[in-house]
């Protein structure tokens, strides 16, 4: 007396035969066709009295009837074995199930283990399965012994493996559609969408199959019982999920994907996971178009190379393109791509502004703060609001105050307006940018930013003398994200840019690596252009100063310049001084004085726009010049102290390019620049001035303070050209040897001198001195002499 339990597929009548072989003992069988015939209860009384073996296959489809003189025989004693499955749907089959059980053992048939499937294989195709064969025909069939046969039956017949990869086994495609058409059509539809092998909750798999929640159930049981599904599980078994879908009509195809997708949207799920069904089939139907955008929507903020895509599906789709240009425009914005604007006509008032809003933002992003400022202003409340920093960095401050009294914009938004507003005086208005910052890392408005509040804090911290809450501000800003990849790129370079003004190389170096080629808006690639000259300012290496200014000097042509820009904009200005383009650099400076000016001068400001044109008279050694900012920067009072600390500097500067050098007080305004975290300036102050007096033991003590404040640069930018002292070198001593590299990497007397903290004049007399050891009467022989010199160094070196 036995029962066997397993699902459609998984062996039952083969192990009701095993039985039957091992009894050796006569056979009655019952299956349901036999069952319904009259003398069913004859043939049990025969079968008992000649001690015959009934055994009853698929128990579970016999009728009442049939169930119950089934069960008085084996409670007679009738020595039975039947075969159903898992699940009991009727009181007679669990009275027959009881009887025989109570008799014998309950055999439930499992999936097949990899031995058995190894043995399957092998004997389909009559060679040895590989372990790979094993494991692959395991996950297709997930271990249903009639499904592994099928996949073991397919690969006996296809030894070469041409056969179509991921091609069900015809055997397997008949016997399950032939299985799906006598099963309830909403069973039939469940079926279809399990066999796409989604992840979807329950409720969506009944919407999907156009059934009630309370019938998903029994549906899923059924399946379980026919042997569609995973053992223990709710997905479907992989070689079965391509049988259900083969040969299915491609029309038949999208229609369970739209049915998804519109339980999806029914339910409230997630549009992306939608839009993804509708993508898989390639479905191009209005109603997809429609979750295409949505699914785009979604994402322009937090995925906007994905949101962007999205969208172009739903143009394919037959979306009217003026629905998806705001959307559209919004992505590009944030992934630093042109936005197309033409043709652009929005239907709704909210999507006109959000163009605008975006135009707004690229026009910023481009270094264009006054076209920014105008399209902002057309944007309605938020874009009011997000024009008032354009509008201060541009010198339109009554304008900046009636935009951030308009009601309306987020919160953060509206913290950045009043931050902006107070950027006269940049001790006070950081801590608001601070404050702007963590409101917008909380709940970032769904708009695009013309600037985060990091990098205007940053930008501010700077002129502040704040270099740390400037690094932690724009860390925070790259950990979370903020801006979108648009802003990535700014706050690494913002970054940079921090690390060259306080006497940090590495990260200068590497960005500009890093981006060498790589497009930028117009913003950035100014940025970039100051952060590679100051580089090549602080290793002396004018080629690439010439590059540098180069890259950027068309784009200064526009005299599209800012507030915020100004020391960003002190490396250009130098750069243009260095290389004689005074009359370049001049409108520019001009154009930041008057934001000023409209500005109300105010103090922090006027010291900021006078160091620079101070910087351009010392790159150009113009003493009337330094010495006219001096006293305008001394005029300003300025209260902040790193305001003072470039007053105090200027005056010294200005002192020493007119020849009159105080050694105690050019140290002291050192020291406080240094204090103002401006180290590297500091230094060149200190070694102008020891150049340039004619006190010798000044001049020593001038230069071993502007060697010390230099240091941070031996592992900087000139690391290219270390100096070393080595009695190989053809005798030379280190600081020749230091200047030999300089004349061979191209440098003037003048930047040599600029870069060592000694005069022109010493320069020469230190080439003289080489030229005279290395046997070198021309210049042509010279630099051959000092690189071949060099080289055999480094070879020894290597």
């Amino acid at each position: 007396m036995t029962v066997v339990v397993g699902v459609d597929g998984a062996g039952r009548t083969h192990r009701l035969d095993e039985i039957a072989a091992r009894g050796r003992m006569g056979v009655v069988r019952v299956t349901p066709a036999s069952a319904a015939l009259p003398d069913l209860a004859a043939r049990l009384v025969a079968a008992q009295a000649d001690g015959q073996l009934v055994l009853v296959d698929d128990a579970h489809r016999l009728d009442p009837a049939a169930l119950r003189a089934l069960t008085a025989a084996a409670r007679q004693g009738v020595a039975m074995a039947i075969s159903r499955r898992p699940t009991i749907d009727r009181p007679e089959l669990a009275e027959l199930d009881e009887a025989v059980a109570a008799r014998g053992p309950v055999e439930h048939l499992g999936p097949l283990d990899p031995t058995d499937v190894a043995a399957l294989l092998t004997s389909s195709t009559g060679r040895p399965a590989t372990p790979d064969a094993v494991a692959a025909t395991l996950d297709a069939s997930a271990g249903l012994a009639l499904v592994a046969a099928a996949v073991a039956a397919t690969a006996a017949a296809d030894p070469s493996g041409q056969r179509a990869p991921g091609r069900p086994p015809p055997a397997l495609v008949a016997r399950v559609h032939r299985r799906l058409a006598v099963l309830d059509p909403a069973v039939t539809d469940l079926a279809r969408v399990l066999a796409l092998r989604l992840e979807l909750a329950d409720d969506v798999l009944a919407a999907a199959a156009g059934m009630p929640m309370t019938g998903l159930a029994a549906a899923m049981r059924t399946l379980r019982d026919e042997g569609l599904l995973v053992p223990d599980g709710e997905r479907m078994i992989p070689a079965v999920a391509g049988a259900v879908l083969a040969d299915l009509p491609p029309a038949e195809r999208r229609r369970v994907y739209e049915a998804v997708a519109d339980a999806l949207v029914a339910v409230g799920a997630d549009a992306v996971v939608a839009a993804t069904q509708l993508r898989a089939a390639r479905v191009r139907t209005p109603r997809a178009a429609a979750v295409y955008r949505s699914a785009g929507e979604r994402l322009r903020f937090s995925d906007p190379a994905a949101a962007t895509q999205w969208f172009d599906d739903a143009a394919d789709a037959g979306a009217d393109p003026a629905a998806l240009a705001a959307g559209r425009a919004e992505a590009a914005a944030l992934l630093g791509l042109p936005v197309d604007l033409d043709g652009a006509a929005p239907d709704t008032p909210a999507d006109r502004a959000r163009l605008a809003l975006a135009d707004g933002a690229v026009a910023a992003h481009q270094g264009r703060a006054g076209r920014a400022a105008d399209a902002l202003l057309a944007a309605g409340p938020a874009g009011q609001v997000l024009a008032v920093p354009a509008l201060v960095a541009t010198g339109r401050l009554a304008e900046a105050r009636r935009a951030a009294a308009v009601d309306g914009g987020p919160l953060s938004l509206r913290r950045l307006a009043e931050a902006a507003l107070a950027a006269a005086d940049p001790a006070a208005a950081l801590p608001l940018l601070i404050e702007a910052a963590e409101a917008v890392e909380r709940l970032p408005p769904a708009v695009v930013l013309p600037d985060t509040p990091h990098a205007l804090g940053a930008l501010v911290a700077v002129t502040a003398g704040d270099a740390a809450s400037a690094e932690h501000l724009l860390r925070r800003a790259l950990a979370a994200g903020v801006g979108g990849p648009v802003a990535a790129d700014r706050h690494r370079l913002l970054l940079a840019w921090v690390h060259l003004r306080t006497g940090r190389y590495d990260t200068p170096l590497a960005e500009s690596s890093r981006l060498a080629g790589v497009p930028l808006p117009g913003r950035e690639r100014l940025l970039l252009a100051a952060v590679s000259a100051g580089i090549a300012r602080r290793s002396g290496d004018i080629a690439r100063i010439r590059h540098s200014w180069a890259s950027v000097e068309q784009a200064l042509a526009r005299r599209a310049v800012d507030l915020f820009q100004v020391e960003v904009l002190e490396e250009l200005a130098i750069a243009a001084a260095r290389l004689r383009q005074h009359q370049r650099i001049a409108p520019v400076l001009e154009a930041l004085e008057d934001i000023v000016e409209r500005l109300g001068r105010p103090p922090a400001w006027l010291v900021a726009t006078g160091w620079v044109r101070l910087q351009v008279a010392v790159a150009g050694e113009d003493a009337p010049a330094a010495g006219a900012v001096a006293s305008g920067l001394a005029a300003a009072q300025p209260a902040g102290f790193r305001q003072r600390a470039l007053a105090a500097a200027a005056e010294r500067w200005a002192a020493a390019l007119a020849g009159r050098v105080d050694p105690d007080a050019v140290l002291a305004a050192a020291d406080r620049l240094v204090a103002a975290q401006l180290p590297w300036e500091a230094s060149r102050l200190v070694g102008q001035a020891a150049i340039r007096t004619a006190d010798p033991a000044a001049a020593r003590r001038l230069l071993e303070r502007a060697r010390e404040l230099s240091s941070p640069e031996a592992t900087g930018p000139h690391a290219e050209a270390p100096a070393r002292s080595d009695p190989r070198l053809a005798g030379l001593s280190e600081r020749e040897v230091e200047v030999a590299r300089l004349v061979l990497a191209g440098r003037t007397h003048r930047d040599i001198g600029a870069q060592l903290y000694i005069s022109p004049k010493t320069v020469e007399h230190h080439v003289a001195r080489i030229r005279t050891k290395l046997g070198a009467t021309t210049r042509a022989e010279f630099v051959a002499a000092v690189r071949e010199m060099l080289d055999d160094d480094a070879r020894r070196g290597a």
